[in-house]
């Protein structure tokens, strides 16, 4: 990846500078904890949500597990060894030191980078000669704290990314930093390394514990210290600068995290747009979807259509068992990985399934936040998918829902739709669910795009998909049918959106022809509106986000066309154009929005309000039935056992 133009280059000599410095902390120091409890007897196995901090435990038997600093001092070197030690130290051991050992150097060279940006490097110097003048020693303090504040927050970034390939599917939960000192750079690497060292004591009793245990404390490390910085003086030089550590790939860019821009390896099937028969908006927006992502422009950091409008960030689709919702994932996420391969850009699939769900407490929101930024990262193109959502997200107020299924909602929520959300058109999310109704509102609302993925409808449809079921093996002849030619797509997608120029439940019919006969035709931006007010009246829960995803699906229509095939083919035509020819490309195709558009694009949007509320409704009507006869059958058990008694 090319350096950007707001980059700087983290020179490699300023680096290796620090080396010496580095290997010295890691062979050893001495540090007597601050913070930190030092007599914490060792609870293994503890739920993550449970207060409280994890405590040292001694892997050698016979040896106190109390948390005492070594007369020796910390030897992180020697922890490390020890790890399910034979004597010589693995290659994976190697690995970790030398990453360590770096993330310590890109730590300290950027701590000079900021003094350097600061009046810090001068004031460092009066202080050495005893000519700090009285009134400037506040200042000093604060930058100092704000440089350590800098030193580690990218040790804990240069860590987890230096270590990232090592990362295996074990995971470690190594809770809070408490021994967090900000006096200087200096103190701050003593403590949170004596920390770490505690930590691999402690959690690491495998190799592959070892990497989980560093790689979980730098992930907590750079949470505490951006956590802190939201409030800290001083750290503006360093939110305005950008460095590049070439050797490694490696970006510091304020306390954003740097994520290693490597692709997931897939293994789902994919399928082809022809193999899902049906279905055609969905299927449609889809496609569309595939290629609108691959317009990212990965040194701008942003995609044309985010700027110009019609970028979908987020969309549910809905439908009953067996309609295609899964084909569909496969045929999208196929479509990406397709181009991504033509143009050498890393791809990232992640769902979020069940198994996220865990029963200690915050640990699902964990595991939550990690999908959502793992998706999320601008190095990559990526795909986030949420399969069976009204079985992982809870629906706030329901006594049904757990701990771990409402975590989940609270991160999706705030992440689709938050104060902090930025949408960089670089990832999109897809929610699917046979049940939609059972969604929490507000996160179902925070769809941006609706998909009714409804499956075969008509007869050419079910013809078409025996013929595809059927495979190659056997004689049958087709008849009296063009195989596929019902599902070309412009064709199709047409007539689906004509089909919404009049809404299709019965509760939306009523209000759309009330309205329609009291203001006449629905031509004007004043009767649409009256329109959404007469929608909002029959249901409450259609406010103003519902506008806002209804005028970005206007906006998406208005972008009513694929990109040519030719272009994800060939990526000089397009995907290797400079981000302003790729913003007028895009804008030389839009159309003009129409009244028409709007009109179907509020049914459609209304409509799928409205099935999920007369859903739910019948739901809890058939659940307080239920409830109802329960009470009948129990209180003539309880007269009939009376009477015998």
């Amino acid at each position: 990846m090319s350096q950007t133009s707001d980059q700087m280059e983290l020179r490699e000599e300023d680096i290796r500078a620090h080396y010496a410095a580095a290997l010295d902390l890691l062979d050893g120091f001495d540090h007597s904890p601050r913070i930190a409890s030092g007599s914490i007897a060792s609870t293994p196995d503890r739920s993550p949500g449970i207060s409280g901090r994890r405590a040292f435990r001694s892997t050698t038997p016979g040896l106190s597990t109390r948390r005492v600093t070594r007369k020796e001092g910390v030897q992180l070197t020697t922890r490390i060894e020890s790890v399910e030690g034979d004597g010589l130290m693995s290659p994976l051991q190697a690995h970790v030191l030398h990453g360590l050992r770096r993330a310590v150097a890109i730590a300290l060279a950027v701590g000079d980078q900021f003094a350097e940006r600061t009046p810090l490097k001068d004031l460092k110097r009066a202080n050495l000669d005893g000519a700090l003048p009285s009134g400037q020693k506040t200042a000093f303090s604060e930058l100092l704290a704000a440089e350590a504040l800098v030193t580690l927050y990218v040790f804990g970034s240069a860590t987890a990314f230096l270590l990232a390939s090592h990362a295996s599917e074990e995971t470690v939960e190594v809770g809070d930093i408490e021994e967090f000192l900000t006096e200087n750079a200096q103190l701050a690497l003593h403590g949170v390394l004596w920390e770490l060292d505690q930590d691999i004591a402690g959690l690491a009793g495998t190799e592959a514990k070892l990497v989980a245990t560093v790689t979980g404390f730098a992930e907590a490390l750079m949470e505490k210290v951006a956590a802190r910085a939201s409030t800290a003086s001083g750290l503006e030089p360093f939110l305005a600068a950008s460095w590049r550590v070439e050797a490694d790939d490696f970006v510091v860019d304020g306390f954003v995290p740097a994520r290693a821009k490597k692709g997931s390896t897939l293994t789902m099937t994919f399928k082809k747009p022809n193999e899902v028969v049906g279905n055609h908006i969905a299927k449609y927006q889809a496609m569309k979807l595939a290629k609108m992502v691959m317009a990212y422009d990965f040194d701008r950091k942003l995609n044309p259509f985010a700027e110009l409008g019609g970028f979908i960030f987020t969309f549910m689709g809905d439908g009953k068992p067996g309609t295609g919702k899964t084909t569909l994932i496969q045929m999208m996420a196929g479509l990406i990985n397709d181009y991504c391969q033509v143009a050498g850009y890393p791809f990232r699939y992640q769902n979020l399934s069940t198994d996220n769900i865990d029963s200690y407490q915050g640990k699902s929101g964990q595991n939550a936040k990690a999908f959502i930024n793992n998706v999320l990262d601008p190095g990559v193109i990526g795909f986030g998918t949420i399969d069976d959502i009204d079985q992982l997200a809870g629906k706030r107020g329901d006594r049904q829902s757990s701990a771990g299924q409402l975590e989940i909602t609270a991160v999706l929520m705030e992440s689709f739709a938050g104060a902090n959300t930025v949408v960089r058109g670089n990832c999109t999310f897809g929610m699917f669910s046979n049940y939609p109704e059972n969604v929490d509102d507000a996160l179902r609302q925070r769809a941006g795009a609706r998909f009714l993925v409804d499956g075969p409808q008509t007869q050419d449809d079910y013809i078409d998909i025996l013929y595809l079921l059927m495979g190659k093996n056997h004689n049958i002849p087709v008849g009296n049918h063009e195989v596929f030619s019902a599902q070309e797509i412009k064709k199709a997608v047409a007539a689906s959106f004509e089909g919404h120029a009049r809404p299709h439940e019965d509760g939306l019919i009523k209000v759309f022809d009330r309205v329609s006969s009291e203001i006449g035709e629905l031509d004007t931006i004043a009767k649409m509106g009256i329109y959404l007010k007469g929608i909002q009246e029959a249901d409450e829960r259609f406010t103003g986000r519902a506008i806002k995803n209804i005028t970005d699906a206007v906006k998406v229509r208005a972008m009513d066309f694929e990109l040519p095939d030719e272009w994800m083919e060939n990526p000089d035509l397009f995907l290797f154009k400079d981000y302003d020819t790729k913003r007028d490309m895009i804008a030389e195709l839009r159309q003009p929005i129409t009244t028409e558009m709007v009109i179907q694009e509020i049914n459609r949007y209304a409509d799928s309000e409205f099935r999920y509320a007369d859903k739910s409704d019948e739901v809890a009507i058939e659940n307080m039935v239920r409830e109802y006869m329960r009470q009948e059958e129990a209180k003539r058990r309880y007269l009939e056992n009376k009477g015998q008694a």
